[in-house]
């Protein structure tokens, strides 16, 4: 009975549009009144804030951020967009596979799904449109791009999640790259398969020579060398994440410096913005772990793993469950929001279900990606749209079968989770 008050009182809550943070603590606090006297109150609230944010790893989510802010400064996107062109550029569909090996490349150092939806938008998609693309296919591309941010190391949500489901941060930070890369091979094909249907439509960039793609290859080496100090530190066990993550600051603020584009307000920007995106999910960490010590206290979750152990249906079954769920949520909720209230609950009844919070991990993030591209929020639509000069709803249709796409690597995750777990398992 507490739990379901407080679930209301969220919903309420975030009804009535008080800030993610404020509205799961502020549920939280209805519960752990019902639960609790008022010395137990007062002891837990001086300890479960505290060391929920108290600890190494958390100290990794501010380092990545401003990484992905000096990398932003530095203008590698249009140098990776250009070494993309000019090697694929007289292939049919060469842009559209040069804006999805830039999204890859820009996923990697960036973290942020929208910073690399705008960024590639501002990009590629007006090139794109100009080349001849119908602005369904450019748009409905880039913002399915951007998404690959969520998932490919070093991903902050990755990061966020480890912290909420206390999962291993160096396995989960490395977990996402090889479904990352899965993910953007089924964009390309998705992309392609109008192709094969009338190859005489699509459009073809510029030839280059042999000596040009060198070239332009050349200026994106510098992002490979940011990748493969923070990741390779963290998968060769050379450095923890957060040490990789300093690494990774380091390289890439002597990157914007070498590109001649570090200035005083640029810095100012990026400190600044770093400090309040670190501010918001510290806040809704706080809030989530009050929120889960007060729920598993209304002992609902073992009821709820017991309850489905005892279901005469297949764990498939239920799973698929999960991901209809999940993609609800993410097409009205933030994904940290998600994590931040779901994970608590969910986690034990898939762990009963034979799969391992690492993979779990993945699987949430990607479905809660696909909610950046679906109405009626879909972050990444509207940023896209407005970069790009487009209608929304024209983004959304382009959108579509990305989508699909997505969906069906989703469901291959619950059907060979070893392919999600290659990766850590190697270490």
């Amino acid at each position: 009975m507490i739990a379901i008050v407080m679930i209301v009182a969220l919903v309420v809550f975030i009804l009535v549009r008080v800030p993610v943070s404020f509205a799961i603590l502020g549920s939280a606090l209805v519960g752990l009144l019902l639960l609790t006297t008022t010395d137990s109150f007062a002891g837990i609230m001086e300890v479960i804030p505290v060391g929920s944010v108290q600890t190494l790893a958390m100290s990794a989510i501010p380092l990545f951020i401003l990484m992905a802010h000096f990398m932003l400064q530095s203008g590698m996107m249009d140098s990776l967009f250009d070494a993309g062109r000019t090697i694929f550029g007289r292939t049919p569909g060469g842009t559209g596979v040069a804006s999805t090996v830039a999204g890859v490349g820009f996923a990697a150092v960036s973290g942020s799904s929208t910073a690399a939806a705008a960024t590639l938008a501002s990009t590629t998609s007006r090139k794109m449109i100009a080349e001849g693309y119908r602005p369904t296919t450019a748009t409905g591309m880039v913002a399915s791009v951007g998404t690959l941010a969520g998932m490919i190391p070093p991903s902050i949500i990755l990061v966020f999640y480890a912290v909420t489901a206390e999962a291993p941060v160096g396995d989960m930070v490395i977990a996402g790259l090889v479904p990352g890369l899965i993910i953007a091979v089924a964009l390309l094909i998705t992309m392609y398969i109008p192709i094969l249907r009338n190859p005489q439509t699509v459009p073809r960039g510029e030839k280059s020579s042999w000596a040009v793609k060198a070239r332009e290859s050349l200026k994106a080496v510098p992002i490979l060398i940011v990748f493969g100090a923070v990741v390779g530190a963290i998968y060769f066990g050379w450095a923890t994440p957060t040490e990789s993550a300093a690494l990774g600051c380091v390289a890439a603020f002597l990157l914007v410096v070498a590109r001649q584009r570090m200035t005083w307000h640029g810095l100012q920007h990026s400190l600044a913005e770093t400090v309040k995106t670190t501010a918001m999910i510290f806040a809704i960490v706080i809030a989530a772990h009050v929120f889960g010590y007060a729920f598993t206290m209304t002992k609902v979750a073992d009821s709820l793993v017991s309850w489905v152990d005892g279901l005469a249906v297949p764990g498939l079954v239920i799973m698929l469950l999960l991901l209809v769920i999940y993609l609800v949520l993410g097409a009205f909720m933030d994904q940290v929001a998600i994590i931040a209230l779901t994970v608590p609950i969910v986690l034990p009844i898939v762990e009963s279900l034979g799969y391992d919070s690492v993979w779990f991990g993945v699987f949430v993030v990607l479905i809660g990606e696909i909610g950046l591209i679906t109405p009626p929020l879909g972050l990444n639509v509207f940023v896209v749209a407005k970069a790009a000069g487009r209608d929304t709803m024209e983004v959304f249709r382009g959108c579509v079968p990305y989508v699909i796409a997505m969906v069906l690597v989703g469901i291959g995750f619950i059907l060979w989770p070893e392919v999600v777990n290659w990766l850590p398992d190697s270490r």
